[in-house]
């Protein structure tokens, strides 16, 4: 183990909480998957993969839990007797089509349709459903038609029509349909929530992914399951690329959002619990959630979270050490400070080394990217690391000579937050801290978005839990 030096930056002699790298001479996941982790990580991932639900919901998260629960009874109906739960079917509904029975995944209704979006192909071959894709096309053109010139009840008449000729478009079949296909499924590959995230990669995609994953038995899918306890969790938290390679390989060249297909379903299933629930809960995720381009306010709202106002407030985190240092030693890191960082403090009467630290739960997640990326891409240049901590002062300052400054409630002046440049030695490097930013998200640790420049990061109070990982006291 490698110790490195504390430098305590503007602050007392004390240096009890002060935190310091502890880097290992291997390429060791701290976060390596373990079996009891398995219901902490459901929930965790639920909430990580929910922005988009709050976000892209046609016509807002509220009213496409309206329009999905008002199928519920036909959602109980489709499941009675099948050993799946309603909540979890209804959470596909508000996925696929957001409660939408006629809703098509393009213009062509060979494509996924209906409530809950099956393809022409599945239904008509694999789950036995009535399916005319020829009517369905022709009845499809008239209807855009009709709906461009404003023909409502035109347009509603052909519907009918269509329902009649391509099950997928009436609700009642459509749910039939998916409660059959996640019954072969689970039939096929032994477990519910196989059965779900088979719904979206496809049985033989999934069968692939499991084999790859415990390759070697000569055994029948289920068994293998069995034999393994092959869960979701288990699977999608403990591939990697240095970690069950082919199977992450597998998942990676999929190229779609079917590997978190699960956790969106159980993001959706909560949704809908508040929905029913606590409604005023979901009005404040809602209003969180869009305020930024990531769930960044979700994890840290601003009502909640301490904010840096000035140096004063600043000096005051430095001294507690609510705050700490930025280490620059990119060779074991696998990070550098850019020399820009904190520039504009000499214009606000202060140093730059005020604008050069994060929390410890902040500096703790920094390590563990940057010593992955670099342990999963053997890079030599390391990631560049061009902002951490501001005050209200500073961040105004910024906004005054930068428009793409967040506005407002930024980040940066809580501590959790730090920016990466977009710039990377290589394509190797890029896929390295691509499927560290996707894992740590998939986590709830944090929440990232894409800026011009930047990959800009924030990290929750949750990742506390790296902190004894990656650092130690110095």
């Amino acid at each position: 183990m490698i110790a490195f030096v504390a430098v305590r930056l503007l602050g007392s002699d004390d240096s009890t909480g002060v935190f310091v790298p502890r880097v290992e001479g291997t390429t060791s996941d701290a976060l390596a998957y373990d079996d009891p982790q398995a219901e902490d990580l459901e929930r965790a991932a639920a909430l990580g993969l929910s922005h988009a639900l709050y976000t892209k919901s046609p016509g807002g998260v509220f009213a496409t839990a309206e329009r999905t629960e008002s199928f519920r009874p036909l959602v109980e109906d489709a499941v009675d007797d099948s050993g799946f739960e309603a909540d979890l079917v209804e959470a596909i509904v508000f996925l696929e089509s957001g409660g939408r029975p006629d809703v098509i995944a393009g213009d062509d209704p060979e494509a996924a349709s209906g409530l809950t979006q099956i393809l022409a192909e599945t239904a008509q071959n694999f789950l036995g459903m009535d399916v005319n894709l020829g009517a369905s096309r022709r009845l499809t053109t008239r209807i855009a038609r009709v709906v461009a010139r404003g023909d409502v009840v035109e347009a509603e008449r052909l519907r009918e029509r269509r329902r009649a000729i391509d099950a997928r478009f009436d609700p009642e079949q459509a749910l039939a349909g998916t409660v059959r296909y996640l019954t072969a499924a689970r039939e096929r590959l032994g477990r519910d929530d196989l059965a779900i995230v088979s719904y979206h990669m496809g049985i033989g995609n999934l069968t692939n992914v499991l084999r790859l994953y415990a390759p070697g038995a000569d055994l029948a899918v289920p068994d293998l399951v069995e034999e393994e306890d092959l869960s979701w969790v288990r699977v999608f938290f403990d591939t990697a690329p240095d970690r069950n390679e082919e199977a992450h390989a597998l998942l990676a060249r999929l190229g779609d959002d079917s590997p978190t297909y699960y956790w969106r379903v159980l993001a959706a299933q909560e949704i809908m619990r508040l929905y029913r629930d606590d409604r005023d809960r979901m009005q404040e995720l809602d209003l969180l959630h869009a305020a930024k381009g990531s769930a960044e306010e979700a994890l840290h709202p601003p009502f909640q979270t301490e904010r840096f106002a000035d140096a004063t407030d600043l000096q005051q985190a430095w001294d507690e050490n609510v705050l700490q240092s930025l280490p620059d030693d990119p060779g074991r890191l696998g990070f550098t400070l850019d020399r820009t960082m904190g520039e504009l403090a000499p214009k606000l009467g202060q140093p730059t080394e005020l604008y050069r630290g994060l929390r410890a739960e902040a500096l703790a997640a920094l390590v563990y990217i940057g010593t992955r990326v670099q342990a999963l891409s053997a890079a030599t240049r390391p990631l560049e690391v061009t902002s951490s901590v501001r005050d209200d002062a500073y961040q105004q300052l910024l906004r005054s000579g930068n428009p793409e400054a967040a506005q407002g409630y930024s980040l940066h002046t809580t501590g959790f937050a730090f920016d990466v440049r977009r710039r990377y030695e290589s394509g190797a490097q890029a896929k390295a801290f691509q499927f560290l930013l996707d894992d740590l998200t998939a986590r709830n640790l944090i929440a990232w978005v894409r800026e011009p420049a930047a990959i800009h990061v924030t990290v929750a109070s949750e990742a506390e839990v790296l902190v004894p990982l990656v650092l130690e006291q110095s």
